[in-house]
């Protein structure tokens, strides 16, 4: 028997990388792309998977060569790839470093999945209509996710910060591979045959798009439109869609985002009813006072009862003699008005006006010519002014 060979790991990695090489030299490779990423330095980073084995392979795009694809492509898409395949020392995996793309059309994930959307859409699982509004103030949550994964403790942490105690029921389940679909699909059905949340969330935390793939699936949207609780969706981050969204009550961009949406700030509760009983008691309080003056003004002036309508009664009789006063004086202060204004333009002081003039002597007026002789004095009063005149000679004509 021969001795086997001694390696480093580095030395087996670096002997690895070039065998497969050489053994592959430039290839290409046909494939749907998933999880596709772009670095801060431009390089693409995705897989390629094969739908029909499940079968994954790492890709890295450099951005010197990513530069010549038309435009970057997208998850599920089918594409042709030339590259070589190269190994990872720091991690001991392989990869294929893809110098040339070609993107083939949608691929098959992609058409599959928008013909399902299609189906489970004209059977009316997304119709808005059908949406049920949240509880305002759930009396427990139900959740359907896995036990172990980050998107829990998101949404406990949330839930606890703005309701302390709030009941909690968890269905796990597994979120991602084989069979995570069905399990999902149970945990909703369990978490409505037990019946005690108002409310459930079903979802995980992001991840690529074959990671979310099974809330693709028509038995986890098919569950999710059966619900006869409320559900609110929180697959992925805020740029991920599912079909489990559409068929959700109401979608929320993350875990956390889900517990804001479905668990009130108690604090803010109890703010709000201690305020509104603080109005309440002032009101009953203010009413009570009112109902005691109004029983003791009764009592007070129930003896004296007729001597105040009495006064009333005089009250109201000097009102209206006031008010009869009041409209003689008007009426005989319009008669004088009047009666002025007519004497007024009946005094011959109107005519001066005119152009007129009165002549006088010895404060009588003058009106025949012939009582004045010559070198008589006269006095003339004009509209504006006096003048005293010496008669020159005098005549009987106008």
């Amino acid at each position: 028997m021969s001795t086997p060979a001694k390696y480093q790991v580095g030395e087996l990695v670096a002997e690895i990388g070039d065998l497969l090489g050489e053994a592959y030299g430039d290839i290409w490779v046909e494939g749907e792309v998933s999880g596709f990423k772009v670095a801060a330095r431009g390089h693409w980073y995705f897989s390629l998977k094969d739908p029909e084995t499940d079968a994954v392979i790492a890709c890295a795009m450099f951005a010197r060569e990513n530069t010549s694809v038309r435009k970057p492509p997208r998850d599920g898409e089918k594409v042709l790839v030339r590259g070589g395949v190269d190994v990872y020392a720091p991690r001991g995996s392989f990869s294929l470093i893809v110098r040339r793309m070609e993107l083939t059309g949608a691929g098959e994930l992609a058409r599959r999945l928008e013909e399902l959307r299609q189906k489970l859409a004209a059977e009316g699982l997304f119709d808005p209509a059908t949406k049920r509004p949240l509880p305002a103030y759930p009396r427990a949550v139900g959740i359907a996710t896995s036990p172990t994964g980050a998107a829990l403790q998101d949404i406990l942490r949330v839930m606890g910060q703005r309701w302390p105690g709030m009941p909690v029921y968890l269905a796990p389940c597994r979120v991602q591979g084989e069979g995570a679909a069905e399990e999902i699909a149970a945990a909703v059905d369990l978490l409505n045959e037990h019946g005690k949340a108002d409310v459930l969330l079903v979802g995980r935390g992001g991840g690529s798009a074959e990671d979310l793939f099974c809330f693709n699936e028509e038995v986890v949207v098919r569950a999710v439109a059966r619900s006869r609780i409320p559900i609110v969706s929180c697959v992925g981050h805020e740029v991920d869609t599912t079909l489990a969204d559409f068929a959700a009550d109401l979608r929320a961009a993350t875990p956390s985002h889900a517990a804001e949406k479905v668990v009130p700030v108690r604090a803010e509760l109890q703010r709000w009813v201690a305020d509104r009983d603080a109005r309440l008691t002032a009101a009953m309080q203010r009413r009570v006072r009112m109902l005691r003056e109004r029983l003791t003004r009764v009592r007070v002036q129930h003896p004296r009862q007729r001597i105040e309508r009495a006064r009333l009664r005089a009250d109201e009789l000097d009102e209206r003699i006031r008010l009869a006063i009041a409209r003689i004086l008007a009426r005989k202060r319009d008669r004088s008005t009047a009666a002025a204004r007519h004497l007024d333009a009946l005094s011959p002081l109107r005519v001066l006006d005119r152009g007129y003039a009165l002549v006088q002597r010895d404060g009588l007026a003058v009106t025949d010519a012939a009582a004045l002789k010559a070198g008589d004095q006269v006095e003339a009063r004009f509209a504006k002014g006096r003048a005293t005149l010496t008669v020159k000679r005098t005549s009987g004509l106008f």
